[in-house]
């Protein structure tokens, strides 16, 4: 873990690229000056664990920068990863003393933190906060109940064009973008990630993944950079109605 130097941080809220969505996007000038006080910024390497399950959080706090995995151990060391962190997602419960999954960093992560007790406080001072974090809390609810879909009732193809769907999704929306045409991203997982996240083997992970790209449905620049030439045909793929909406 690493604090974070000058020159790697927004200079103010204002330059912050999740702004729009994290946890302070209703909050008023006042309300950002008071969270300047209790906030700071940390950065972690790719493998490096956030916070370990059951440890006691002393910060919340938002993903600025990469991705983060939620994973979940069992009884005889078997791991299961539960769940993404990307910008603008919230890692940490108010009210809750102690961490429910390993938090860890699958990139590089950027977080902007803020001290545990004084942000409790101010949630209760601040509506804005309070009512943010609930709308992103059922926002959550959604994405999981989505996700059960996914692994419990999709075929392989299908949850590789779902992950791929989300993702796409949650770039176009971070960027103020619509979800129509030709959309571009780096693909933050490997495929081993990709493999352990949807519940599959990393074989089959590459074969649909070399489908896709072989069926038009997406192009691929070395093995991260993305192209989606129609979103419409990948949510299609991803056994999606592409009217949906966006995953928020």
């Amino acid at each position: 873990m690493q604090n974070m130097t000058a020159p790697d941080l927004p200079r103010n809220c204002d330059d912050c690229p999740i702004r729009h969505r994290a946890v302070c996007a209703r909050c008023e000038t006042d309300e950002l000056a008071r969270l300047e006080e209790i906030k700071y910024y940390r950065s972690y390497e790719a493998g490096q664990t956030i916070v370990w399950s059951g440890d006691r959080m002393e910060f919340v706090g938002s993903v600025v920068k990469g991705v983060a995995s939620l994973t979940q151990a069992m009884e005889d060391g078997r791991t299961q990863m539960v769940g993404l962190l990307l910008p603008s997602d919230f890692v940490g419960r108010p009210g809750r003393e102690t961490a429910a999954y390993d938090v860890v960093a699958t990139t590089g992560v950027v977080m902007c933190c803020f001290r545990k007790k004084p942000f409790e406080d101010m949630m209760l001072r601040t509506p804005h906060i309070a009512q943010r974090l609930l709308e992103m809390t059922l926002d959550e609810l959604d994405a999981a109940r989505e996700w059960m879909l996914v692994l419990g009732r999709k075929t392989a193809r299908e949850k590789i064009a779902s992950l791929l769907s989300i993702i796409a999704r949650r770039d176009v929306t971070l960027n103020l973008g619509k979800a129509a045409g030709p959309m571009e991203f780096d693909l933050p997982l490997t495929r081993e990630a990709m493999a352990d996240y949807l519940g599959l083997t990393l074989e089959t992970v590459s074969r649909q993944i070399n489908a896709l790209k072989r069926d038009g449905v997406i192009d691929l620049t070395g093995k991260r950079h993305v192209t989606v030439p129609d979103f419409d045909r990948l949510a299609e793929e991803a056994g999606d109605d592409s009217d949906g909406g966006m995953l928020s």
